[in-house]
């Protein structure tokens, strides 16, 4: 965990302007921490490759510390953690993704790692379809040890955390805005309950207001921090379908709820379907058919009963091949930075202890 002063370099570097979440790991990395980056001159800054003077001319420190100095006593104050993407409590599943925070402001007791997690995303002004559909599968989907993440918007959003803390199971609610302030304010009794058996994450600071610009942003997230995204009910563009994409573009499974042509909040969950971008979803039962989550839980027993000893690399692959139906040995490599060669030897030791297989095009599944 950081001490104080390097949280407040941190957001400092957040604010200042052209910097996103990649230059600012380039500079971090290219300098060798936070605080010799801020110990560099404008000249210095120019010789790192892809930083170019609109950067280093507007990299001026004082001021943004200072701000920044008075927003992590006030998060502090407020009982929120504050975690940078190099603590070990950043959540693994957003450290695959070069536009991931970093920097990320968190409350309640959600494990930011949890064994499964769906996402629920779907339109502000559902159907009456569309909320029944919705509760039934959160119901559904709670006999398989999941977390639920969504928006906290209005509509489906809302329906999704609202069941879950009916249904005691842990619920994250990703922000656009600062965490002090619950948007909408509609939900902050919700939200008083959301914290007692999940959370409320965001990457906006103290002050954040819930600007338009800074919900496609959350959708990321949302979209990052999930093993599947499900979307019901949608126009054929907004929140919805920019959540939809971003997980297409991080290789997660997308489930889409079918509905008639004719209606228009079914355009965009059709548009999905018909795109190879989503799976079609009629109950939980699909999910847990795509994810393989039966046979998962079940090889899990037969381990446990088997006391197969593993290292911790061998752990380690497993534990990622649980979690897909199926997996290729390049995205293992990239998920773990392990070359080719030293990935292989250890899928065949495993191969060899009975608990994965091989499919054509050097793909991975559990026995």
């Amino acid at each position: 965990m950081m001490n104080e002063e390097q949280l407040v370099l941190y957001l400092a570097l957040t604010k200042m302007p052209n910097i996103g979440p990649v230059i600012a790991k380039i500079l971090i990395s290219y300098c060798g921490g936070i605080e010799p980056l801020f110990g560099k001159s404008k000249q210095d800054l120019l010789k790192i490759p892809g930083i170019g003077p609109q950067i280093a001319n507007n990299f001026e420190p004082k001021a943004y510390i200072q701000e920044a100095e008075k927003e992590i006593h006030l998060l502090l104050k407020s009982d929120v953690n504050i975690i940078t993407y190099h603590d070990k409590g950043y959540p693994k599943r957003m450290l695959n993704f070069d536009d991931a925070p970093i920097l990320l402001f968190y409350r309640g007791n959600f494990d930011l790692d949890f064994y499964r997690t769906v996402a629920i995303v779907g339109t502000r002004t559902p159907t009456h379809h569309g909320i029944h559909f919705c509760e039934k599968l959160v119901e559904e989907l709670a006999a398989y040890q999941v977390g639920i993440i969504s928006g906290l918007a209005f509509g489906i959003d809302g329906v999704a955390h609202r069941k879950s803390v009916e249904h005691n199971i842990p619920t994250l609610g990703i922000l656009g805005n600062g965490l002090p302030n619950v948007y909408p304010a509609e939900h902050r009794s919700l939200t008083d309950k959301m914290v007692l058996n999940g959370g409320l994450l965001s990457e906006f600071s103290y002050n954040a207001k819930p600007a338009r610009e800074n919900f496609p942003m959350r959708n990321r997230i949302i979209a990052g921090m999930s093993d599947v995204v499900i979307v019901i009910e949608s126009k054929s563009k907004g929140g919805s379908i920019i959540t939809a994409e971003f997980a297409n573009d991080y290789n997660k499974d997308v489930f889409a709820v079918p509905g008639r042509v004719s209606d228009e909040f079914s355009e965009g969950c059709n548009q999905l379907i018909k795109q190879n971008k989503a799976h079609l979803i009629e109950s939980a039962k699909d999910i847990a058919y795509i994810m393989r989550w039966d046979d998962i839980d079940a090889s899990k027993t037969i381990q446990k009963q088997l006391f197969v000893e593993l290292d911790e690399q061998e752990k380690t692959v497993l534990d990622i091949i649980k979690n897909h139906r199926e997996i290729a040995i390049d995205m293992l490599s990239h998920k773990l930075q392990m070359n080719p060669s030293e990935m292989a030897s250890v899928l065949l030791e495993l191969e060899f202890k009975g608990l994965i297989k091989t499919l054509p095009g050097k793909k991975y599944i559990l026995t």
